[in-house]
């Protein structure tokens, strides 16, 4: 999904996966619904940038940034897996924001974000 390829992302899903996102309170369910959704974006869909994939076993957690137009939003995601394949899919979208100047003394300004 990350890399644009819905098809190849869907092939690792398994049927009765599910897809939470809790910031609009939706539920995805089943790899076909997923499969909908996703490629039903309004202007297709949206542009994502790896930053970060960390995780074992059955857990991994993605970070990246994906673009819808010109909006930016940071982006993680939860991936549970069973048997190789996704059973259940968390996904977290915040848009950037400005740093208050009250905590610039105590903080370092992280460079390319």
């Amino acid at each position: 999904m990350y890399a644009g390829d819905i098809d190849g992302s869907m092939a690792a899903m398994a049927d009765d996966a599910v897809v939470d996102w809790p910031q609009s309170g939706e539920r995805i369910v089943g790899k076909q619904s997923c499969t909908l959704v996703f490629k039903n974006y309004p202007g297709g869909s949206p542009a994502y940038e790896l930053r970060r994939i960390s995780g074992s076993g059955d857990l991994f957690v993605v970070e990246a940034t994906g673009r819808y137009g010109a909006d930016l939003s940071y982006v993680t995601s939860i991936f549970e897996f069973r048997d190789g394949k996704i059973i259940r899919q968390t996904d977290y979208f915040a848009a950037p924001f400005e740093a208050p100047n009250w905590r610039s003394q105590w903080v370092e300004h992280m460079a390319g974000v």
